[in-house]
């Protein structure tokens, strides 16, 4: 009985000193998007802080200081980010500022890291600007690719441990038509690139579901461990790993 104990008190421990994951979810979805992805990490043994933050109320210069509030729960334990496009770009705009030291990898599911076209198209006219604006709020409209996006303000390159999964199937009907190359339907492929980036992977996924597609669950684990992807995942091995704490 002793040896019991003393092994439930070491895996305890070991569990409590885990690594601690920020998630961020996308504009105009809450916290709940990103759950499959929280059960995962904690299943694998990751303290996980998924928090909704109001993409549709506020500019990206106001949403930045959600990532703050989210990060600050973890207090001083090792920190990891894996976010869904908008949650990405605040990062970027969060840690342009300084990092903190206990900062580990960062995974960015599908970020418009140099924006998208379909934003663009939508801003032509003042008609669907304003449409847009009030479906989905203020932050929509700097995520175009011009010059005066969010985007532009906000360091060309990345000085952490970044890694990139990007999708290439568009269910948006708008999505080939505008963007060029191959895209997720809202963001390109050579958009979610950024200089600075530690490893980058293209998976058959839609920029709508993308946070729900076993490999890249598989390929979020795969980088916060390791700080590159496996590059030759396949479904199967995917459902391995997840399944293999």
């Amino acid at each position: 009985m002793r040896i019991l104990s003393l092994l439930i008190l070491l895996l305890t421990t070991s569990a409590a000193r885990a690594d601690c994951v920020v998630l961020l979810h996308g504009l105009s979805r809450t916290e709940n998007s990103m759950r499959m992805l929280e059960e995962v990490l904690q299943f694998h043994h990751y303290r996980v802080v998924n928090h909704t933050y109001p993409s549709q109320d506020a500019p990206v210069s106001a949403l930045v200081d959600y990532v703050g509030q989210s990060a600050a729960q973890c207090g001083t334990e090792r920190m990891h980010f894996v976010t869904h496009s908008l949650g990405g770009i605040l990062v970027r705009a969060w840690l342009a500022n300084a990092h903190p030291e206990n900062l580990g990898r960062v995974v960015m599911l599908a970020p418009p890291n140099h924006g998208s076209e379909i934003v663009d198209t939508f801003a032509e006219s003042d008609l669907t600007r304003r449409a847009m604006i009030w479906l989905n709020g203020p932050a929509v409209p700097q995520l175009g690719t011009d010059e005066g996006s969010a985007l532009h303000q906000l360091p060309p390159s990345v000085d952490f441990e970044l890694g990139i999964i990007a999708g290439d199937v568009p269910i948006n009907p708008l999505g080939p038509i505008v963007i060029d190359g191959p895209n997720d339907g809202t963001v390109s492929v050579a958009s979610t690139r950024i200089d600075g980036m530690r490893d980058h992977i293209v998976i058959g996924a839609t920029h709508t579901l993308i946070m729900l597609n076993p490999v890249a669950i598989a390929e979020v684990l795969e980088f916060l461990r390791n700080g590159v992807f496996d590059h030759g995942i396949t479904l199967l091995g995917a459902l391995r790993k997840l399944s293999n704490p």
